[in-house]
Parts: structure tokens; sequence; C-alpha cells
């Protein structure tokens, strides 16, 4: 018998998908206007560049965590599941060393949060199915 993805899980990937979309539409759509708004403007082209590749990045990974959503079975979702923790733990991980190294704007405090609180949450949510 198949094992299948309990509520929790399924919501946090529905809430992760939710999140890395909103996100990604930004940093794709609208990476100079958003950059001006939290206080890190882009200076040169190439960084506009880097910032819409950052977004597709993102939408990348709402598209995987919403597929994740959408299945049942654990043994489908088993390695895109494994890969969003990786990305999240790592993520938080870089995050925090960029905040404790240079002189970040207080919102990506918010960033770590989220990178943070998306790798607990799956790698909590993720063994129990």
């Amino acid at each position: 018998m198949e094992k299948t993805i309990t509520p929790g899980l399924k919501t946090t990937c529905l809430a992760g998908s939710i999140v890395a979309g909103i996100f990604g539409l930004i940093y794709m759509l609208v990476p100079e206007a958003y950059q001006k708004l939290i206080g890190v403007p882009i200076k040169q082209p190439t960084e506009t560049t880097v910032v819409r590749e950052f977004g597709v990045a993102f939408l990348a990974l709402a598209s995987g965590s919403w597929l994740a959503f959408k299945q049942t079975s654990v043994d489908k979702v088993k390695i895109m599941v494994q890969m969003i923790i990786v990305w999240m733990v790592l993520g938080a991980l870089v995050m925090l060393w960029s905040l404790l190294s240079s002189e970040l704007p207080a919102i990506y405090w918010l960033y770590e949060v989220i990178f943070a609180g998306f790798a607990i949450a799956l790698g909590v949510l993720y063994p129990r199915g």
C-alpha cells in the first residue's frame, strides 16, 4: 500500500508554492522596482539579469511545490521534497551568513525567516509523509 502525504506536508507544499510563486514573479517581472523598494537598487544591467534568473529559479521551485501538493503518494514527491529541503536549508544558511557579514536591509531578515521556516517545517513533516 502506498504511503499517502499527510495534510501538513500538503499544506506546506501549497504555502511554499504560493510564496515562491509571488517572489518569483516579482523578481522576474519587476526586478528594478522591487530592488529599489527594498533599498538595494540595481546598479548594472547584469544585476537585472541575475535577479530575473533568481525569479525563474523561484518559479521552478513554486511549480515543483505545486506538483508535490497535487500528488497523494509520498513516493511520487520524495525527490522533489528532498530537493526543496536542501534548497531551503542552504538558502537559510547563505542568507544568515550574508546578514551577519554584510549590511543588508532589514527585509532580508524576513527572507531568512521564510527560508528557515520552510526548512524546519519540511524537515519535520517530510519524514511523517
